[in-house]
């Protein structure tokens, strides 16, 4: 299984990309986890054209090969970093890679409460219209106090955190698989990759 794991946040010293480092390596064996960065990507500036940048396409085509997402987002004033939602919201207005595609959020803070405002506004934003990701439900993954949480070697120490993220992990495998078989050949899964905002404003039937 080939999964994409963006680091929502630029920073360098993000304990989001340590988390998905973790992953990517105690869970080889399950999956192929691609980290991808959004450091690069331009201010959203709604283009007439609706062509995506060069680092944004690059994100989007790695999104659409893949079976599934992982974000990890920090949480900056309740919310998520406003570098994420650029990010987002140039797939949403270009390439749209992440309809029907099955996502799964985990966060990481250096607070004891982890990202639990900032992943409910992400399942908000994922679930608009012209994004439409498949959010697997029921789990909520918190890290608090990152800094402490790894080791040299990138391994967790929180014995606890670990198991509950290797539950998670394997719950959203399945759901990986669960969700390939509902949207395979599903009219309603295609319908919806059609949505555009200009057609309800002019009331067109979708």
């Amino acid at each position: 299984m080939k999964l994409v794991g963006i680091v929502g946040t630029n920073s360098s010293e993000s304990t989001n990309r340590r988390l998905l480092q973790y992953m990517k390596q105690h869970y080889s064996e399950q999956a192929e986890i691609e980290i991808c960065e959004i450091d690069e990507i331009p201010v959203f500036d709604e283009p007439e054209d609706k062509t995506a940048p060069q680092a944004v396409q690059v994100l989007s085509d790695k999104i659409a090969a893949s079976d599934g997402v992982i974000f990890a987002t920090p949480e900056y004033d309740h919310s998520i970093p406003a570098v994420l939602k650029n990010a987002i919201e140039w797939l949403s207005y270009t390439t749209r890679p992440l309809i029907n595609k099955p996502v799964m959020i985990i966060g990481a803070s250096l607070g004891a409460l982890g990202t639990s405002r900032a992943q409910a506004h992400l399942r908000q934003i994922l679930e608009a219209p012209e994004l439409k990701a498949l959010i697997m439900p029921n789990v909520e993954y918190l890290l608090g106090r990152a800094l402490e949480a790894f080791d040299d070697n990138g391994n967790m120490v929180y014995e606890d955190k670990a198991k509950e993220l290797d539950n998670d992990f394997t719950e959203f495998l399945s759901f990986v698989k669960l969700t390939e078989k509902l949207t395979a050949n599903s009219k309603f899964f295609e319908i919806s990759k059609q949505f555009s905002w200009k057609q309800v404003a002019n009331g067109e039937d979708m």
